[in-house]
Formats: C-alpha cells, sequence, structure tokens
C-alpha cells in the first residue's frame, strides 16, 4: 500500500509540476494568454485597478499569471518531493495531508469554475490522487 500511496502523492504532484509549468511557459514566451483582440490588451495596459495606481491591469494580469504558475509548481514540486525523499513525514503528519487536500480541492473549485477542461481535468485528476494516496495510509 506504501508504494501505492508513494506513486500516487507523486503523480499528483507532477501533474501540478507540468501544469504549472506550461502555464509559465504560455504565460511569458507564447501568445496563449493574450486576448485575440488587441484594444482589449491595450485598454488594460492603458488602465490601472482601483486598488493601485501603481500598476497596470495588463501587469496585474501577468503578475497574477505568473505568480499563480510558480504557486502550482510549488505544489507539485513539493508534492513530488515527498513521494520520492520525505514520504515518512507526509504520511505521520496530519496537517500536511490536510493542506494537500484543501489547497488543491481549492483549485479543482477553481478549475470548475473559471477554467478550462485541460488544467480542470488534470487538477481533478491529482486531487483523486492525494486522496487515494492519504486514505492507504489509514487502511
Amino acid at each position: 500500500m506504501e508504494v501505492l500511496s508513494n506513486i500516487l502523492l507523486g503523480a499528483g504532484g507532477l501533474i501540478y509540476l507540468v501544469l504549472g509549468t506550461l502555464h509559465w511557459v504560455y504565460t511569458f514566451y507564447t501568445p496563449r494568454f493574450r486576448p485575440y483582440d488587441e484594444s482589449v490588451e491595450a485598454g488594460m495596459k492603458a488602465t490601472t485597478p482601483r486598488l493601485t495606481k501603481r500598476t497596470t491591469m495588463w501587469k496585474a494580469w501577468m503578475g497574477f499569471n505568473g505568480s499563480h504558475s510558480t504557486g502550482a509548481m510549488f505544489f507539485g514540486f513539493m508534492a513530488l518531493y515527498f513521494s520520492l525523499a520525505a514520504m515518512p513525514v507526509f504520511k505521520t503528519s496530519i496537517l500536511l495531508q490536510v493542506v494537500v487536500l484543501i489547497n488543491s480541492a481549492y483549485y479543482m473549485y477553481l478549475g470548475k469554475k473559471y477554467w478550462f477542461s485541460i488544467p480542470r481535468n488534470g487538477i481533478i485528476l491529482a486531487t483523486i490522487f492525494f486522496t487515494i494516496a492519504i486514505v492507504l495510509f489509514y487502511i
């Protein structure tokens, strides 16, 4: 059972790591997150959020996408790390298990509400993997 838990935790982490890395690459090195309507991008570059005039909506958009990417990459890396090098720590820490499940469930909620099928389905799969891995600890 422990080997299966390791595999499932690592596979879930790998899904997040891959999705986060793709998101980062798409954000900074491709036009995939740019709007088709160029006037939308121009408008975002020309206006500020109500929060502050020290940035533009475009810079905020790019920053949010960048930080979102690195957050998913870090989360995936940590799950993969625990599965490969620190499984006893993860297995005995209810706090870490709960944090992984809550974080993944929250990403799943965001994916279902706001995103398209590829990241949403990947996150659903990763959440299922995490859940099964943790349940197996207690069987």
